[in-house]
């Protein structure tokens, strides 16, 4: 790893500690970004050991009356009993950071930064590209002071092309990767899912990108850049949708609750109000699900064995199901397919994940501890690695809670320190 060796931090007040180290202690990220995506990147290092120090703006930054730290702090439902208003979507969302504040648009938070970079593995921004380059931190910069430094830039767009410096939110993402065009029901407009589905999923390749780059530089010692767009990023998952409309012209359109060309997959009424999915397209468990629900007829049709046959057939298909389930409560059709050995399931919302067997026995449920003693539900760490797992250490810090701590490791003095505070840079 590059730099000198430094001691773990101290576990914060509301530390839950987790055992082990983690597959990724010893690896120092850095984190420049803000909300969703950048910081959803590095949690996941953070969470599997790696030491993350997330550098955010401090209150009243240069005496503007800015308020300080990422947004994300004060967004969707906040703990009541907080008097600082703090979401809990940032309990886990930082969960495992240090938080240092350093006011990136002054001289005196660019060399903290600086200094940080100059001993960090990774560097994690998702800010609009060129930004980092104002403020004399982008990568040759950074480069300079570290050779194997690896950078992973998260935007809208990328850091280059006609779009490049288009502000870039993942719901736009979504949009133009595909993935909401073909998302809702064929006679309304397209729909979003409520969650931020594209930022996730740039995360998720910032990881990978990264991973792949340290792998690199474990070979040859170079860093690089790790450039990911929000749009490709929703894009990379759009299955076979491009070669179909190239070779057929072929759009796959939005279809509902149901998947195009893969037929029975779709989600059936039941007695009592509720709904159950049905996943029966493999061949042999079709004729398993239409034996359970008293369709013989349908089961050893020949027209029907395949799931071409079935794609070109699916209202019908559809339809006998629908009928079946609409006579059973949910409860008796879900034993219904499990006697019959056809994956089916309910839908779950927040308040059905603690009570659920399955849930339990792989530990899904974690808890932390917030600042004011109480105990938070929180989703455990994934995915799960026999020697050496992830887990929650602390929930995610006070503003600024680590900056001396950090400074002074960097070699900042007790009065530099004051000063940098009365002057907002920190």
């Amino acid at each position: 790893m590059t730099g000198t060796e430094r001691a773990a931090p101290p576990a914060a007040a509301n530390a839950e500690q987790s055992t082990g180290a983690g597959p990724l202690a010893g690896l120092r990220v850095l984190e420049l970004g803000q909300l969703i995506a950048g910081p959803l990147a590095s949690r996941m290092f953070a969470d599997f050991g790696a030491e993350v120090i997330k550098v955010e703006p401090p209150e009243n930054r240069a005496g503007k009356g800015v308020a300080g730290g990422d947004p994300l702090r004060k967004w969707r439902k906040l703990h009541p009993d907080d008097p600082s208003g703090t979401s809990l979507w940032w309990s886990v969302q930082a969960r495992n950071k240090q938080s240092v504040t350093a006011d990136l648009r002054s001289p005196e938070g660019q060399e903290i930064v600086r200094r940080l970079a100059a001993r960090a593995d990774l560097v994690i921004e998702n800010f609009r590209p060129g930004a980092l380059e104002k403020w004399g931190l982008g990568y040759e910069t950074l480069r300079a002071l570290n050779p194997g430094l690896i950078l992973v830039r998260i935007s809208g767009y990328g850091q280059d092309g006609p779009y490049r410096d288009r502000p870039g939110f993942g719901a736009i993402a979504e949009s133009m990767g595909g993935i909401r065009y073909v998302t809702g029901f064929p006679d309304r407009p397209p729909v979003r899912p409520n969650l931020s589905i594209g930022d996730s999923l740039a995360a998720l390749h910032a990881v990978i990108g990264a991973l792949m780059a340290v792998h690199h530089r474990e070979r040859t010692g170079a860093g690089q850049v790790v450039d990911v767009a929000l749009y490709e990023s929703v894009f990379n998952m759009m299955e076979s949708s491009l070669p179909e409309f190239d070779r057929y012209g072929v759009v796959r359109e939005r279809t509902g609750t149901n998947l195009t060309g893969i037929v029975p997959s779709n989600t059936y009424p039941t007695a009592d109000g509720r709904h159950i999915v049905i996943g029966g397209n493999g061949d042999s468990i079709f004729r398993r699900l239409m034996h359970a629900i008293g369709r013989a007829d349908l089961a050893e049709d020949p027209g029907l064995s395949s799931n071409a046959g079935r794609a070109a057939r699916g209202p019908e298909v559809d339809a006998a199901i629908a009928a079946w389930t609409s006579t059973q409560g949910l409860e008796a059709a879900l034993a219904v397919m499990a006697q019959a050995d056809v994956p089916s399931g309910k839908i779950y919302s927040a308040a059905d994940w603690g009570d659920d067997p399955q849930f339990q026995a792989r530990g899904m449920i974690d808890h932390g501890r917030l600042a004011d003693g109480s105990e938070l539900a929180i989703p455990a760490v994934v995915p799960k690695l026999s020697a050496t797992p992830g887990g929650t250490r602390w929930l995610g810090p006070a503003l600024g809670e680590h900056t001396d701590q950090v400074l002074a490791e960097l070699g900042y003095g007790p009065d530099e320190i004051a000063a940098l505070r009365a002057r907002g840079a920190i």
